[in-house]
C-alpha cells in the first residue's frame, strides 16, 4: 500500500476492560535497610488511559471517531480516567459506574527508563452493570463501522458471545483482542489478534512454520473466524485467511516498550477496515504502527502523520 486512506469518516465501537495506567518516575540511589530492595525516590507521576481505553485513544489519534463502552468504579481512579478520556473530542465515552468495584489500576515504578515493579488493583464488575452495558451495546453498535472487543480478562466482557452474534447479524466486522485459554467465547468473530504467547497457550507449541500454519488454520475453522492474525514480536505478523497466508516482517527499529502495542495494532486494523482497506493492507499498516509505538514509553498512541512519514522513508 502506497497511499493511506482518509480516516475521518471511520467510526469504531470499542468495548472491553478499561484501566488507569499510573507511572511513578524517579531515581534509585540506595538499597532499603529493611530488605534488599531498591528505594525509588518518586519525582514525577503520570496517568494514562489503559486497556480498552488505550485502544479508543489510538483510534482517535489516527483521526477516526470512537465510542468507548466499559465499566469503572465510583472512585478517584475512575474519575481520573474519565477526565483523561474527555480530553479527546472525537471520543464518546459510555462508562458505567459500579459502586461495588474499584477501577482497575496498573501502577508501574520506573527508574532510568527501567520498570522496577508493577502493582495491579482490580475487581470484577457486577452482573447488573454488565447487563446495562449490553443494552448500550445494542444501541451503539448499528451506528459503528467496526466493533472492537478488547478482552483483558478482567470481567468486563461477560456477554461477549452475544455481542459478537449481534454485531455479525448486523453485518459489522468484529475484531477481538483475546485473553486466556477459552477461545470458544470468541466463536464467529471476524478476526482474532492473539500475540505469539497467547496463541501458544491455546494451540500448543510448534517447531516449524508449517506446523504453526496448521494450528492457526485448525483454530480458525474451529471458531468459524474469517481470519486469524498472530503478532509474533521479532518475527512480525502472520495473517491466516481460508488457507491463504500473508506475512509481514518486523519493522526494524529500537524497541523501547512493548506495553500497549497490541492496542495500537487492533485500533489500526479497525480504522483501516472501516476506511475500505483490505485486511492484508490493514495488517501492513498496523505492522508499521506497532513498530512506531514500541519506540515510545508506556501505553502510547500513533498518529496518521507518523505512519505516513514512516511509509515515506
Amino acid at each position: 500500500m502506497t497511499i493511506l486512506p482518509d480516516f475521518e469518516g471511520a467510526k469504531i465501537l470499542v468495548v472491553g476492560d478499561v484501566m488507569l495506567d499510573r507511572y511513578w518516575f524517579g531515581e534509585v540511589e540506595r538499597i532499603s535497610p529493611e530488605a534488599p530492595v531498591p528505594v525509588l525516590k518518586v519525582e514525577r507521576v503520570e496517568e494514562r488511559p489503559g486497556g480498552a481505553s488505550n485502544v479508543a485513544r489510538n483510534i482517535v489519534a489516527l483521526g477516526a471517531r470512537s465510542t468507548l463502552l466499559s465499566v469503572i468504579g465510583n472512585d478517584e481512579a475512575g474519575a481520573c480516567l474519565e477526565k483523561l478520556l474527555y480530553e479527546h473530542k472525537s471520543l464518546n465515552t459510555l462508562l458505567h459506574r459500579d459502586d461495588t468495584i474499584s477501577t482497575i489500576i496498573k501502577l508501574r515504578a520506573i527508574a532510568r527508563h527501567q520498570q522496577l515493579l508493577r502493582i495491579d488493583f482490580e475487581t470484577s464488575p457486577s452482573h447488573e452493570v454488565l447487563h446495562a452495558a449490553l443494552e448500550d451495546f445494542r444501541a451503539e453498535m448499528p451506528m459503528s463501522d467496526v466493533v472492537i472487543l478488547s478482552d483483558y480478562g478482567k470481567g468486563g466482557l461477560t456477554h461477549i458471545a452475544e455481542m459478537i452474534s449481534l454485531a455479525r447479524a448486523a453485518g459489522k466486522p468484529v475484531l477481538v483482542d483475546p485473553k486466556g485459554d477459552d477461545y470458544a467465547r470468541y466463536r464467529g468473530a471476524t478476526l482474532l489478534t492473539p500475540n505469539r504467547s497467547e496463541f501458544r497457550e491455546v494451540a500448543g507449541s510448534w517447531k516449524t512454520e508449517d506446523e504453526l500454519s496448521m494450528k492457526a488454520e485448525l483454530l480458525r475453522n474451529e471458531l468459524q473466524l474469517d481470519a486469524l492474525l498472530i503478532t509474533r514480536s521479532e518475527d512480525g505478523m502472520s495473517l491466516y485467511q481460508d488457507n491463504d497466508i500473508h506475512h509481514e516482517p518486523t519493522q526494524t527499529r529500537e524497541v523501547f516498550d512493548v506495553s500497549g502495542a497490541g492496542d495500537t495494532v487492533i485500533a489500526t486494523l479497525a480504522v483501516m477496515l472501516a476506511s475500505g482497506a483490505t485486511l492484508v493492507d490493514a495488517m501492513s499498516v498496523a505492522n508499521r504502527a506497532a513498530g512506531i509505538v514500541v519506540g515510545k514509553l508506556g501505553t502510547a498512541v500513533v498518529s496518521r502523520e507518523e505512519i505516513v512519514q514512516d511509509m515515506e522513508r
